[in-house]
């Protein structure tokens, strides 16, 4: 039983993951390897001088699984929902439980459609659809979160990946039942 399944390992997925995962949370990150991102070419990603889309995104696998994310290149079908447990399945017949799931699906919302995840126009270019959130990321089913694009947020990457921090933040702070805030100092 994780924590924590982020479905999308683009900057969204991915930074959500290291949030978690840092904060001690069981997280598994489930990724189709499609990422937008992963066509890209970034000279506007702050603290990034220059990076391919491939790049940041193996980087940010990388911070992920330092902290303890578990990361699968599958493709999500299913979420089934019952009494606060979230059943993900894959397309190879896997199934994962967690207690919280994150949509971080980029431009789809194939995934959301197809569990009940209220879906509403998108409002960025070339966007037709997205996931509607309220103010913290939660979707209008319980334990359902989403962030990044998905979740109607500019595509631009270092958008997303802060979008997916917030969530991560929220959900942290309701599993712990208080704010939770991750700030390092130098040593």
């Amino acid at each position: 039983m994780y924590d924590v399944i982020v479905i999308g390992g683009g900057p969204a997925g991915g930074s959500a993951a290291l949030f978690t995962s840092k904060a001690g949370k069981k997280t598994l990150l489930i990724d189709n390897g499609k990422s937008v991102t992963k066509r890209a070419w970034l000279d506007n990603h702050y603290g990034a001088d220059a990076i391919s889309g491939p790049d940041l995104v193996e980087i940010g696998k990388k911070q992920a699984e330092k902290f303890g994310t578990e990361w699968v290149e599958k493709s999500v079908s299913d979420v089934q929902s019952v009494d606060g447990k979230h059943t993900v399945s894959t397309e190879d017949g896997e199934s994962y439980d967690a207690q919280h799931v994150l949509l971080a699906t980029g431009m789809l919302v194939n995934v959301a459609q197809h569990i009940g995840v209220e879906v509403i126009p998108g409002t960025e270019p070339r966007i037709k659809n997205i996931i509607k959130v309220d103010e913290q990321g939660k979707t209008n089913k319980e334990g359902i979160w989403a962030a990044g694009t998905v979740a109607g947020v500019s595509m631009h990457t270092i958008v997303t990946a802060g979008d997916g921090a917030k969530v991560a933040i929220n959900i942290v702070s309701e599993i712990n039942g208080e704010r939770y805030v991750d700030h390092d100092m130098i040593k």
